[in-house]
C-alpha cells in the first residue's frame, strides 16, 4: 500500500478485519453451543464481508493494482461463500430441533 494518509488507513482496516474471521472461527469452534457457534460464525461472516470491501476499494480506486489485489479477493469471497453456507446449514439445523 502506498505510503499515503488513505493508503495507510485502508491498510489498517484491511488488516484489522481481514486477520479477525481467523479468531473469531476459532473461536465458533469451542462455542458452548450451535448457538453460540452460530453467533461467532455471524461475527466471522461480517468480518469477511468488510475485508471484501476493502479489497473492492483497493482495487477499483487502482491503489495497488487489480492483478496483485483480485486473488486475495476471490480467496475471501470464497471463504465468505464457506461461511455463510456453514450459516445456513447451522441454522437449518437449529430450526429442526425441539424446544
Amino acid at each position: 500500500m502506498p505510503n499515503t494518509i488513505s493508503g495507510r488507513a485502508i491498510a489498517a482496516q484491511v488488516v484489522r478485519s481481514g486477520t479477525s474471521p481467523a479468531a473469531n472461527y476459532r473461536a465458533a469452534c469451542i462455542g458452548k453451543s450451535e448457538k453460540d457457534f452460530l453467533n461467532k460464525l455471524k461475527m466471522v461472516e461480517e468480518e469477511l464481508d468488510e475485508t471484501s470491501h476493502w479489497l473492492e476499494v483497493i482495487m477499483d480506486s487502482e491503489i495497488l493494482s487489480r492483478k496483485r489485489v483480485e486473488p486475495l479477493y476471490e480467496e475471501c469471497v470464497e471463504l465468505l461463500r464457506i461461511i455463510v453456507s456453514s450459516i445456513i446449514s447451522t441454522r437449518k439445523h437449529l430450526s429442526q430441533m425441539p424446544d
